[in-house]
């Protein structure tokens, strides 16, 4: 059964100057401010639409690895993922960087890292952004 998650955006004002909210509607879990200087320059308590990519590439990247370690019959004790997602202004999005780091019994490196490399070609998000260089750093603990 497919699902639709949906957030809305409430802007006013240009580019530069404006300002405005995203409201995670779905999940009903919160209203973040927005703003140019908050994607190019310091956050300063304010998100952006890179942030946002890293929280679901991230969630979804984990997700993926879970589900291909516990299908090979090594399910993580857990992981900890982060994803940068480099935003150029001029440019858009320059590059991502997944990080996982594993606790997996019964695995070896090698194995942890052809998962991740597997759960990074596949997981949604992933394939969703497949105009953009995605490198990947995992780590077996």
């Amino acid at each position: 059964m497919a699902t639709t998650r949906t957030a809305t955006t409430q802007w006013k004002g240009n580019l530069i100057n404006g300002s405005g909210t995203v409201s995670l509607d779905t999940s009903g879990v919160g209203t973040f401010e927005v703003s140019w200087p908050s994607r190019s320059q310091e956050a300063n308590g304010k998100t952006s639409p890179e942030e946002l990519i890293a929280a679901a590439h991230s969630s979804c990247f984990s997700m993926a690895l879970s589900h291909g370690l516990a299908g090979a019959g090594t399910p993580p004790e857990s992981l900890e993922t982060s994803a940068d997602v480099t935003f150029q202004p001029g440019e858009g999005i320059t590059g991502i960087v997944l990080t996982v780091k594993g606790r997996v019994p019964g695995i070896s490196a090698e194995q942890f890292a052809e998962a991740a490399e597997t759960a990074k070609a596949n997981c949604p998000v992933s394939k969703a952004l497949t105009g953009t260089m995605i490198t990947l750093d995992a780590e077996l603990l």
